[in-house]
């Protein structure tokens, strides 16, 4: 057998079927899209065998995209689970056949619930397409197996339909960046979109400040104490007035000037980089990045609320 030779073949066997189910689309797939954007209750996903693995995925990425929607076990559906359901609800039954046996046994009670059916099947003629209150009829085309049995092609047509549903009706609904954080949290981009500066500054007892009346001699031993790499100098009402960073104090030494006699506000910086709290963590790393520094003073207006690092934005997952 030439290996790479097989490979190809099941690679152009499925793009023709995903070329011939693309054409395929018509009026049909707008009517089920428009029934999935003006749902009220919820998009519910079945199909059994490799068509539930399928179906299972094209669930999740209506979650992702902004529709509500959970995958159901047929088998599981006739020992109790069909109570998930509701009158108000669609499910979205995948069966190439139309005729698998599981799927044929909960279509009269999906009926009794009053949920809408939506069959996606490559046989006109089959129960689910007489039972669907709508049906897309897929394309006949080759399987990608040497048996020409085992779901390949079928599969991959139905799952990049599925997609196509979940994206469009995403559209739909003007899904956006913050809305996919929003069920993407763990994620990095998740995170970008969510973590807020205000999430990851170090604050209160753990954030470093010195009043600018006081000796340097604080500010080193804050710097110390906290590790933090810098100091913010404050006024009164804790209105920020500068920052001392590791490397101011580094400089100082070597220039050989007695530290321990200057107060804070000889060597502090008075116009220091910050951010606002409330602000993305992403901003906060973006701005670093940009100046090469590595800690911003947060700020509520002029007052100082906190310390953001760059290593906590690059340790809580965000990598810009």
């Amino acid at each position: 057998m030439n290996v790479l030779k097989e490979a190809v073949r099941v690679f152009d066997i499925e793009i023709e079927a995903l070329q011939k189910t693309k054409l395929a689309l018509d009026d049909t797939f707008v009517k089920i899209v428009d029934l999935i954007t003006t749902c009220e209750g919820k998009v519910v996903v079945t199909g059994m065998g490799k068509s539930g693995h399928v179906a299972s995925k094209i669930s999740a990425t209506f979650s992702s995209l902004g529709t509500s929607s959970f995958y159901m076990n047929p088998a599981e559906a006739m020992h109790g689970d069909l109570g998930m359901l509701s009158a108000k609800d669609i499910v979205i039954i995948i069966s190439y056949s139309g005729e698998s046996e599981e799927i044929v046994r909960i279509l009269p009670n999906i009926k009794l619930i009053g949920a809408m059916i939506i069959g996606i099947t490559g046989n006109a003629s089959s129960t689910l397409s007489n039972a669907a209150d709508i049906v897309q009829i897929l394309p006949q085309f080759e399987e990608a197996c040497y048996l020409g049995l085992a779901p390949t092609s079928s599969t991959t047509s139905v799952l990049c339909y599925g997609d196509a549903l979940a994206v469009v009706a995403s559209g739909i609904y003007g899904f956006k960046n913050a809305d996919f954080g929003k069920f993407h949290p763990a994620g990095s981009l998740g995170k970008k979109l969510v973590l807020k500066v205000d999430d990851l500054m170090e604050k209160n007892s753990e954030n470093a400040i010195v009043h600018v009346s006081a000796p340097l001699k604080s500010a080193i031993i804050e710097l110390s104490k906290k590790g933090l790499g810098i100091v913010s100098i404050v006024g009164d009402n804790n209105k920020l007035l500068g920052v001392i960073t590791d490397g101011d104090l580094r400089r100082q030494l070597e220039l050989g000037v007695d530290v321990y006699s200057l107060k804070v506000e000889t060597i502090m910086t008075r116009t220091p980089k910050t951010i606002k709290t409330g602000k993305l963590a992403v901003e906060a790393l973006t701005l670093m990045k940009k100046t090469g520094i590595s800690c911003l003073p947060v700020i509520d207006g002029e007052k100082v609320v906190g310390t953001i690092r760059l290593q906590r934005i690059i340790g809580a997952g965000i990598v810009g």
